[in-house]
């Protein structure tokens, strides 16, 4: 049984819910113990990852997420430099699922969090399994 650390940057509630009851879904039904830590936001994540990864207490992690893009720049900026943050440590050998959505409006997020629609927190739960079978088919 893995242990899978999920990290979900709570902005928007009710679409974060969505993300996370499809992400636990997932590992539970792939029979696995998870845990959840909350931050602020997705510029975040990746540092919560890194002090997760440290006490050596995970297989693998699911990050969660909704960056909605606004009037400014600030969209672009935590979109690229979570989505870095996260790829680093990728190429270090955690087993990451990326599933901070960044999207143009709500309805694109709500579409893309939602279990019953395209499901993304159980995506990228399954993204993070499949990395860590790999990573152990390579130790």
């Amino acid at each position: 049984m893995a242990r899978v650390l999920i990290v979900e940057a709570r902005f928007y509630d009710h679409l974060n819910d969505l993300l996370l009851a499809g992400a636990r879904a997932a590992i539970e039904a792939a029979g696995h113990a998870h845990e959840t830590v909350t931050v602020p936001g997705a510029l975040e994540v990746p540092g919560a990852l890194a002090l997760a990864a440290e006490t050596g207490r995970y297989d693998a992690y699911v990050a969660l997420g909704v960056i909605i893009r606004g009037e400014t720049y600030h969209f672009e900026v935590v979109s690229n430099e979570s989505a870095r943050g996260i790829m680093a440590l990728t190429l270090d050998g955690l087993a990451i699922g990326n599933g901070i959505l960044t999207v143009e409006n709500e309805a694109q997020a709500l579409r893309r969090a939602d279990p019953a629609q395209l499901d993304k927190g159980g995506d990228a739960t399954e993204a993070a399994l499949a990395m860590l079978k790999l990573r152990e088919r390579f130790a």
